[in-house]
């Protein structure tokens, strides 16, 4: 868990009030004892998590991938090449939903607006190299050009909420 106090009030109360603002619908479905904590989901959600990443078009069509997440202080980074569509997409539009699944057990969906965390030619996030150093921990130094071949973003979500049934499974203390 990478998460400050303050990081995971912040993520409590997202989840809190996206809850809150949700159809009756999805109250239903996620509702008391099917929904995890902030703190929770920050074990849960450890490591790559391969996430459904949906962009729009200039046409406005939708378009989904999949990427290598990572939930980093209480919000998902992800990266992709330069070349790629979506980092095309997401330039012109910064909106963007992540999905994370692992079947019937977990559910994280999210809704936000993504941050360039290292821009070609422009000021990196002042956290970039921290997030950079994580990266290559986990990929490997050399597994590309980190500033030339991909590009890596942080999403800011305004909504997010999580589908769990059964904290103990997901964690093997069942």
């Amino acid at each position: 868990m990478r998460e400050t106090p303050a990081e995971l009030n912040e993520l409590q109360t997202l989840l809190d009030a996206s809850l809150d603002r949700s159809t009756s619908h999805l109250r239903s479905i996620i509702g008391p004892g099917r929904t995890l904590t902030a703190e929770q989901l920050t074990q849960v959600l450890t490591g790559m998590c391969t996430l459904a990443v949906s962009t729009v078009t200039a046409k406005g069509e939708p378009r989904i991938s999949g990427v290598d997440g990572h939930f980093l202080h209480g919000k998902w980074h992800f990266g992709t090449a330069w070349t790629a569509a979506k980092a095309r997409h997401l330039a012109a539009r910064p909106a963007a939903s992540v999905a994370y699944m692992r079947g019937e057990d977990l559910g994280v969906f999210t809704h936000g607006t993504v941050e360039i965390l290292n821009p070609l030619g422009g000021e990196p996030a002042a956290d970039w190299p921290e997030l950079r150093v994580y990266l290559a921990d986990f990929y490997g130094d050399h597994a590309f050009d980190w500033d030339a071949e991909v590009v890596y973003y942080r999403l800011h979500p305004h909504w997010m909420t999580v589908y769990a049934p059964d904290f103990a499974k997901l964690t093997g203390t069942a």
